[in-house]
């Protein structure tokens, strides 16, 4: 791998570590030069809609491009791949409407004061259809980045153990596009349960057909909204679920578990 810089200077790279879940990696150059100065990290927790946004990338190969915009929402579930047979990327995102093109992804979101507030990696295209198509379609003003908050977290996991540590509640659920919540599959790939025996799920009580419709104040619409929304979190973090069972409401308190390695 090699890193090339905006002066055309050429780095050997190596990478550290990369969590597919997450879309996000760490690369480590080899032979750094003593005088980088990184950019500083914000807080994506305090970022309000209508802040201003600065986009950086190469969209469709061209180097060292800067688009502006505002946020245009918080914690928006975002479900993206890139058009392949691997498995899907899911994420609370930050949206924008700074132009945001193929190239863009990996590069930096920025408020109005430089700092970095998340990292650009997905576009709603009409092209496409969907989020993170094959096809070259352009900015319809629909962007999404990653909070650096979480970027942070899981680069931090990656450099100290090369291995991304997901949150979970140790349940399947749907994957397919739903409104009405995120529903507890019967059964979880290989034919096991889809209630992990024993994990956090199971001592919540939760059982197969389960549909959970909030995590916390959070209104779960689907299962890829459930899985974003719970890698938000870290592993022993405390939430609420809300969940519907032959018609009834019910609320528990659950304690996530974690799962190490892309899986």
């Amino acid at each position: 791998m090699t890193a090339t810089f905006p002066d055309g200077k050429k780095y050997d790279a190596e990478v550290v570590g990369h969590a597919q879940g997450y879309d996000v990696a760490v690369i480590k150059l080899k032979n750094a030069p003593s005088d980088l100065k990184p950019l500083t990290l914000g807080d994506s927790d305090k970022v309000a809609v209508g802040d201003s946004t600065i986009a950086i990338g190469a969209p469709f190969g061209l180097s060292n491009t800067v688009t502006t915009g505002i946020i245009s929402a918080k914690n928006r579930p975002v479900a993206s791949s890139d058009g392949t047979s691997s498995a899907a990327s899911y994420m609370s995102a930050l949206q924008t409407d700074a132009s945001i093109n193929p190239g863009n992804s990996g590069g930096p979101l920025l408020d109005a004061s430089g700092n970095v507030i998340g990292i650009n990696s997905a576009i709603q295209s009409t092209g496409s259809g969907g989020l993170g198509g094959t096809t070259q379609s352009g900015s319809i003003g629909l962007g999404f980045a990653i909070p650096i908050n979480q970027a942070r977290y899981v680069a931090q996991q990656l450099i100290k153990t090369g291995e991304p540590v997901y949150a979970k509640i140790g349940a399947s659920v749907s994957l397919a596009e739903s409104t009405e919540g995120a529903k507890i599959t019967d059964t979880a790939e290989g034919g096991n349960s889809a209630v992990e025996s024993g994990g956090p799920a199971d001592q919540a009580g939760l059982k197969p057909g389960d549909v959970i419709v909030k995590l916390d104040d959070m209104v779960i619409d689907s299962g890829p909204t459930l899985i974003g929304e719970i890698w938000t979190h870290q592993p022993g973090d405390k939430v609420t679920i809300t969940y519907e069972r032959d018609g009834k409401s019910h609320t528990v308190d659950l304690t996530l578990g974690s799962r190490k390695g892309d899986s």
